[in-house]
């Protein structure tokens, strides 16, 4: 059984935030007791991560918010492909940082949709911490060394941003204090302004006037066109429970299919036959991912049948093509990496909850961060495909499917749990993972996060160019030697790594039926959860 000891203690109150660092987690806590709602902590929160984690996200990435308020809601907060942006001008591939590989940011206005209509505290007060924090500056820790060693290349081809974020230029000692007064600047404009400033007022004349001097293809027109969009949910019943996720552009219904499939199978049946449980949920994954590659993409480009895609007969015909006793190759047909991005969720002690997340693409985006504005921009332009006859074909105006995604899932129309991670592809992987620990095997959300994970690739699946990947099954070797024997007999070609060194950061809020907050938070990177009575 997928269980064991989990070596953080459970968080426990009647409000709770989790986020992948602790600094945030500890300003939307602070944001939920001065009697803010959980959307104005979700604000705070985000914000102060764009600081912490400037490799995650920022002003200059894309998010999805994801509130439940007796009913859920969407704020899909991503920009489109610059108007210049045609796949002609890129004939010998996507560039995977630098200027050109910049799209407009919309998170600032997911979050500002999002807080107009479920916050209660000012816009500028949520700015306050995410201010301090950027002038006053925070402490490097290992996940922020770990990230400057891995892609300080990236900052480096721009010494603006290396000088801020590698002082010295080589990976800061941990316990380094780094200092943003640019952007710290900026967010003092927005709170004093509101982000009408960032998108088409002063700090937006700002930002132009770094693209074009970078040579980006992201103008004034771009940024000023870059508006929040208010979605409604997509969801499944799992087992009793609602399953709700973000909707296309985002590619959560990945993780809606890949529980239907599931449902066909007694998972608590096998709880003990690890094994047999990895497996399926390994090739309910493959599957899932086939109809993602066929079908995810802007939906305003093209109809995506999500009622098909998750149809009964299909699901069961999906259901049936799983051998139990054999893995199977299912490579991506046509052209089809691991993004970074960051997860954080809140509930509020009378129940709002926000499931929420955020990203620049790769670590650090583009590496470019503006002279005028302290703003490390993204990398989004690297998730498109130049293949024409693929549905996430480059186009002008048109929005990039998205591997991020934020779940909550519900039992009686009440909320039961928020949950979700970072990852790029491994994303719904994990999602998946974390719902069948907390559903069919009854785990605590920290069991949940500690768990032993897996993560599968598939030829063709990466999101970034050039959209590759192979046929492995990457496992934590937590898992005990005759699971990773039996994984190998059934056919699954394995990579290991070490316990707790695998992808994403999930972090996880159980509801109790007493109304009480259970929190978990991933010891992978810096997740840290808090509560409050």
């Amino acid at each position: 059984m997928i269980s064991g000891r989990a070596w953080r203690p459970l968080i426990m109150g009647r409000g709770a935030v989790a986020s992948n660092h602790p600094v945030a987690t500890h300003v939307g806590l602070d944001i939920l007791r001065a009697g803010g709602s959980a959307a104005d902590a979700a604000v705070a929160v985000s914000l102060c991560l764009g600081v912490v984690e400037p490799f995650m996200s920022g002003l200059g990435g894309d998010g999805f918010y994801h509130v439940f308020d007796g009913t859920s809601y969407v704020y899909e907060g991503t920009g489109a492909a610059p108007t210049a942006a045609t796949a002609s001008r890129f004939i010998d591939g996507l560039p995977d940082a630098g200027p050109l590989s910049i799209s407009p940011p919309g998170a600032l206005a997911g979050l500002a949709m999002m807080h107009a209509l479920h916050g209660r505290m000012s816009f500028a007060d949520l700015c306050a911490p995410a201010i301090r924090i950027a002038r006053d500056g925070f402490l490097t820790g290992h996940t922020y060394r770990r990230f400057v060693v891995l892609d300080g290349w990236r900052l480096r081809a721009h010494s603006l941003g290396g000088a801020v974020y590698l002082p010295g230029d080589k990976p800061p000692p941990v316990a380094t204090r780094i200092r943003n007064p640019a952007l710290a600047d900026s967010l003092k404009e927005i709170a004093k302004s509101g982000i009408e400033t960032f998108y088409r007022g002063t700090l937006a004349s700002r930002i132009v006037e770094d693209l074009a001097k970078l040579g980006s293809l992201v103008t004034g027109t771009d940024l000023a066109a870059t508006e929040a969009i208010r979605r409604t949910p997509i969801s499944i019943s799992y087992r009793g429970y609602q399953i709700v996720q973000t909707p296309p552009v985002s590619t959560g219904f990945a993780l809606l299919q890949e529980l239907a499939i599931l449902e066909h199978f007694d998972l608590a049946a096998i709880a003990e036959d690890t094994t047999s449980l990895v497996h399926l949920m390994v090739e309910a994954k493959k599957l899932a991912f086939l109809d993602r590659e066929q079908f995810a993409t802007d939906p305003a480009a093209a109809d995506i049948p999500i009622d098909q895609i998750l149809s009964a007969d299909r699901i069961a015909g999906l259901a049936n093509e799983i051998d139990p006793h054999k893995a199977a190759d299912r490579p991506l047909s046509g052209p089809a990496s691991a993004g970074h991005t960051t997860y954080f969720c809140v509930v509020s002690r009378e129940g709002q909850a926000v499931s929420a997340i955020q990203s620049l693409n790769a670590p650090f985006g583009s590496g470019v961060m503006l002279a005028n504005t302290g703003i490390v921009m993204n990398n989004r332009m690297t998730c498109w495909h130049l293949d024409p006859d693929h549905p996430n074909y480059l186009m002008p105006g048109k929005k990039v499917r998205q591997t991020m995604n934020a779940p909550i899932v519900l039992k009686e129309g009440k909320l039961w749990a928020v949950l979700g991670t970072p990852g790029a592809d491994n994303q719904v992987q994990v999602n998946m993972q974390a719902i069948v620990g907390l559903i069919d095997l009854g785990l605590d959300p920290q069991q949940v996060v500690e768990a032993p994970r897996w993560w599968s690739d598939q030829p063709g699946q990466g999101a970034n160019w050039p959209h590759s990947g192979d046929c492995s099954l990457s496992v934590e070797t937590s898992y005990a030697s005759d699971i990773l024997d039996g994984l190998r007999a059934l056919g699954h070609r394995l990579k290991l790594v070490p316990p707790l060194e695998g992808p994403c950061s999930l972090e996880v809020i159980r509801v109790a039926d007493d109304g009480i907050k259970i929190a978990g938070s991933d010891p992978r990177r810096d997740g840290w959860a808090a509560a409050h009575d």
